[in-house]
């Protein structure tokens, strides 16, 4: 079994910080899981373009407020506590944030 508390492993090396962004890597590949587990938050006002060329991700909004664009058509749609898109198509993608923004991100193959 695989215990881990957010609190802790932000002080840690799973904490992991870019421009506009911070992620919490709670499980990783070496975990052998199969996937692995993110809590990231996304500062208010960032603009991120993104594409995972080999990975399916899941994003769950926990807080605040964004939008996600997709690239290939322009499709806008609005994200909100409660709000899940998943990139099943390998979809590059424009990740905007009203106001800060917590996700918890699932990523398969595993990061």
């Amino acid at each position: 079994m695989i215990v881990r508390n957010l609190r802790e492993a932000v002080t840690t090396g799973r904490r992991i910080r870019s421009k506009g962004w911070e992620s919490t890597r709670l499980l990783l590949k070496d975990d052998k899981a199969g996937f692995s587990f993110h809590i990231t938050t996304i500062y208010r006002g960032a603009e991120l373009p993104m594409h995972y060329r080999n990975h399916i991700e899941s994003v769950y909004c926990i807080t605040g407020y964004g939008e996600v664009e997709t690239a290939a058509d322009g499709k806008v749609y609005p994200v909100a506590p409660g709000t899940l898109y998943v990139l099943d198509q390998h979809d590059q993608h424009i990740l905007r944030a009203e106001t800060e923004m917590v996700m918890a991100c699932v990523f398969n193959p595993p990061l």
